[in-house]
């Protein structure tokens, strides 16, 4: 008798060698787990980036408020400042974002500044001559700030892209 002869008379008789059941289950199982968790990968990163969309629109529409009412900047800055503040974190549902307005250097009405920083971290300097040219570039004037932030969490945390925390978005305005 062959070597060949005497396996395929042993593996005829193994269990499952020609069933197939449970092998369809199996690979679900497998794809199933990967496909779920690429899948609350994508809901959480389309979840992160449409709010950032809407904290962008929220900003802006602080920032056409404060462009169509500058005039304020000099006659009543504290109502520039809560109108607009009010706005960015109720465009979206009532309180849905964290807003900080920030009329010229706190609300005054006469000042002129050269702000300088980076978004989220200005630096107001002393007060300048409206007009005069700053130390680093630009012109003194009347400025209004726009600060917003909105905490996100993923829905699935222990698969997703995305880490629990906050998007902020920020403007500096130039009034006159």
């Amino acid at each position: 008798m062959s070597l060949r002869l005497v396996l395929d008379h042993f593996t005829r008789r193994l269990p499952g060698r020609q069933d197939n059941t449970g092998v369809a289950a199996i690979e679900f199982a497998i794809y199933s787990t990967v496909i779920l968790i690429l899948l609350a990968g994508t809901v959480d990163l389309g979840l992160e980036l449409y709010t950032e969309f809407q904290l962008d629109n929220a900003v802006n529409a602080g920032v056409q408020y404060v462009m169509n009412n500058a005039a304020e900047v000099g006659t009543s800055p504290s109502t520039l400042s809560s109108t607009a503040q009010s706005l960015v974190a109720n465009l979206n549902g009532t309180s849905w974002a964290t807003a900080t307005v920030n009329v010229n250097n706190s609300n005054d009405s006469s000042g002129c500044y050269c702000p300088t920083g980076t978004p989220g971290n200005w630096s107001w300097g002393g007060a300048v001559s409206c007009g005069s040219t700053c130390s680093g570039s630009g012109v003194g004037g009347q400025f209004v700030t726009i600060t917003a932030s909105r905490s996100i969490s993923p829905l699935f945390p222990a698969f997703s892209f995305v880490r629990n925390g906050s998007v902020s978005r920020y403007a500096l305005i130039e009034t006159q």
